[in-house]
């Protein structure tokens, strides 16, 4: 399968989503020239990161959701993704009928289909108004915490599943989606090169986010193909590094720069097959009798009581 993954440069407050979508509509077309049968977009990549902002929900809703998808600032990238027969992850914020909102990615297919959708789980940051910080991290006063799960679907012929950054760094995610025999998964984030939480290393913040996808391809057998917005938005930096990384837990493609860039790479899925047979064979070696503290406690607790065995 041929696969491209899409970065972003910044995308401003001031860009148009005509702008934007000519820049991914672009970028579809360098994919689909290189013979890609799907392009991975970034998280929110339709326009900046707005978490970064303390603003009303009202203003961001006006500003920065999706009340329909596609519409018609969007249905550009639809129309070139059918005549150029070339599939697509996009991320965006959604807005439903009802009122809720979700940072969201779709799936869709060579006929310009949506076939899936995905509403973040794992949100991270706050929803208070912190003066002091140098930019805010407010998804959890924009957003609601995904109510679907992590779902996979037959992307022409490949098993796709399909998250969105914070949750790329949790192993729940992937394996929920590998026990629906996973092929590939799919991922768009923003991260900022700065953690406002804590005084991290700034090369951590591309270091741990490397170590994630490896590991996680690699335990679970499966291609991941992660899409990052990078640069300076507005003055605000992120870390870019956009990535394809084999089942081995290998990188065998990587962004080089900070701007609109794609990368590109013919995935062997018949190399998952042989890790997920040999390496990691669920059905022969799992043990979940011996998991269950991970779904029943949500944060740490005590040890348990087990004792010592004769």
């Amino acid at each position: 399968m041929g696969l491209a993954v899409a970065q972003m440069g910044a995308v401003n407050l001031a860009d148009s989503r005509a702008v934007v979508v000519a820049r991914l509509v672009e970028m579809l077309k360098e994919a689909a020239s290189r013979q890609a049968e799907l392009v991975v977009f970034p998280e929110l990549a339709l326009t900046t990161f707005f978490p970064r902002y303390w603003m009303s929900e009202e203003e961001a809703i006006e500003r920065f959701f999706e009340k329909t998808m596609p519409n018609k600032d969007v249905e550009p990238l639809f129309e070139a993704a059918r005549k150029h027969q070339i599939g697509f992850y996009l991320g965006y914020a959604e807005i439903t009928e009802d009122g809720r909102r979700f940072n969201t990615s779709i799936l869709v297919n060579k006929s310009g289909k949506i076939i899936g959708k995905y509403r973040k789980v794992h949100l991270p940051g706050h929803s208070d108004h912190k003066i002091e910080a140098p930019f805010q991290h407010l998804e959890k006063k924009y957003f609601e915490v995904g109510d679907q799960g992590f779902g996979v679907w037959d992307l022409d012929g490949v098993r796709t599943g399909m998250c969105l950054c914070n949750d790329r760094r949790w192993p729940e995610t992937y394996r929920v989606m590998s026990l629906q025999s996973a092929e590939l998964v799919v991922l768009g984030y923003n991260t900022p090169s700065e953690n406002i939480h804590w005084n991290e290393p700034v090369h951590l913040r591309t270091t741990t986010h490397e170590i994630v996808l490896q590991a996680s391809a690699y335990q679970n057998g499966i291609w991941v193909a992660a899409a990052g917005k990078c640069g300076y938005e507005d003055g605000y930096h992120m870390i870019g590094s956009s990535m394809i990384v084999a089942p081995s837990g290998e990188i065998v493609a990587r962004a080089t720069g900070e701007d609109d860039e794609v990368i590109f790479t013919n995935i062997d899925l018949t190399l998952g097959q042989g890790f997920r047979e040999h390496v990691f064979n669920f059905e022969k070696h799992r043990r979940p009798e011996h998991y269950k503290l991970i779904v029943e406690r949500k944060g740490a607790g005590e040890p348990l009581d087990i004792g010592v065995n004769d």
